[in-house]
């Protein structure tokens, strides 16, 4: 398998070092001007660092100038490992080459306890099956789903799961072998996490639109262990809780089974396979933390993520995040208890829409040239997505639940009453309020 980047620009070679290992001159394959390392103190991440190629190769000399600025090894602590089962949900559809990488990637685990649920949603024909078939493993059980869409399959994942640890990750992912275990480990460390995500890294940077897919999404959350919750709001997000990727994205997702699901599960209105195109994760994530769950970062609980590599895959990301984005915006907006939080938070959270905007416009060249355009119109057509996407999906009786649910906390501040076994009126979505 072949951090930021200084090497935006260029075609960037991938790949790990581990600092307990002997260090020795790095060696690539032609056409790579720069490398990207995950460095690692045995097999903890510790940071990224982007070194320069001359003629595919780095000296020993230039990986320890770049090492120099990540602190001394000692510093790392090891991510902490555990062996409580744990069940992997992959949730796919007609994507049969890609699911076959990412299997492999799962059953290379060190977790002796791992099993694997792959959703097929609305498959077209066997060929998601024959990949599951061809793996040969009596760990890997293969789910037909009719219902389209990534919180469906999801949802189905879980309910179909038998472990108290559930980890969600999609198709075109490549898990690090400890993976499942570091994410066993962050909850054994701590009883009081129903929810954990870890960092989700590149794993090519060869073509001009991976290099912007990297920058522009930010799907690496760094590698400092955080703790989130309604009790110790985080100092460096004005608008929490409704921090959108703040938490996590789902392809790097772990939950307590029984929280998830008293939650309500995905919301089937929002994700790939939805006119929203994305959000579910978000809003998850968000409900988790509005109904009083701690939420957990384990940056050693990593995995690789295979970027769009064209112009036309990244153009229709780009717009279907704005679309989930505007989607998510939606339900706040439909949730009296929601709205009301969140609009104390508006200054803020159009500062980092300012902020999203920037990043994207220097992410490279290979961003679509009408990626703002693309943006507002996807955040326009979000609340329009959602609210369509939302009656389709309450008419085939999927799951579709409220932000804020019966009985639960919200945003500090906010006064409600508790314990009537009675749902209050405004924490129902209140589908007459205009978005």
């Amino acid at each position: 398998m072949s951090g930021t980047s200084a090497t935006a620009d260029r075609a960037t070679w991938v790949g790990e070092l581990d600092r307990l290992a002997p260090l020795r001159e790095l060696r690539v394959g032609p056409g790579f001007h720069a490398a990207r390392l995950l460095v690692t103190v045995g097999g903890t991440p510790q940071g990224q660092i982007a070194v320069p190629l001359r003629n595919g190769r780095a000296t020993v000399a230039d990986l320890e100038a770049a090492l120099t600025t990540l602190g001394p090894p000692e510093e790392v602590t090891p991510a902490p490992v555990a062996t409580d089962p744990i069940t992997v949900v992959i949730a796919t559809r007609n994507r049969p080459e890609s699911l076959a990488r990412c299997l492999r990637a799962v059953l290379a685990s060190d977790h002796p306890a791992l099993s694997v649920i792959v959703v097929d949603n609305d498959p077209e024909d066997e060929r998601t099956r024959d990949a599951v078939t061809a793996t040969g493993s009596p760990r890997v059980r293969y789910v037909r789903e009719p219902r389209r869409g990534a919180s469906v399959g999801r949802n189905r994942g879980l309910a179909e799961a038998r472990t108290e640890i559930v980890a969600f990750t999609d198709d075109d992912t490549e898990v690090d072998p400890a993976w499942a275990s570091r994410l066993s480990g962050a909850f054994a460390a701590d009883p009081e996490l129903a929810c954990v995500s870890g960092p989700v890294l590149a794993a090519r940077l060869r073509s001009p639109e991976e290099r912007a897919a990297d920058v522009a999404l930010a799907w690496n959350k760094g590698f400092t262990a955080r703790r989130f919750s309604l009790a110790q709001p985080p100092d460096d997000s004005p608008i929490f809780p409704f921090a959108p990727g703040l938490f996590g994205i789902g392809a790097n997702l772990a939950v307590r089974a029984v929280a998830a699901r008293s939650a309500g599960g995905f919301d089937e209105a929002m994700g790939p396979g939805t006119p929203t195109h994305g959000g579910e994760d978000c809003e998850f994530l968000v409900r988790m933390i509005l109904a009083g769950h701690v939420l957990g970062y384990a940056p050693g609980a990593y995995l690789w993520h295979h970027h769009r590599p064209d112009q036309d895959a990244l153009r229709r990301q780009m717009e279907g995040y704005a679309v989930g984005l505007g989607s998510f915006l939606a339900k706040v907006a439909l949730s009296p208890r929601g709205r009301s939080a969140a609009l104390r938070r508006l200054p803020a959270a159009l500062a980092r829409l300012r902020y999203i905007a920037a990043r994207e416009a220097g992410a490279g060249d290979a961003v679509p040239a009408d990626a703002d355009q693309a943006r507002t119109r996807g955040l326009l057509t979000g609340p329009r997505a959602y609210l369509r996407s939302r009656r389709a999906v309450r008419r085939a009786g999927g799951a579709v639940p409220p932000l804020v649910g019966r009985d639960r906390p919200v945003v500090p501040g906010h006064h409600t009453a508790t314990g009537t076994g009675r749902a209050h009126p405004a924490d129902r979505d209140d589908p007459a309020v205009p978005v």
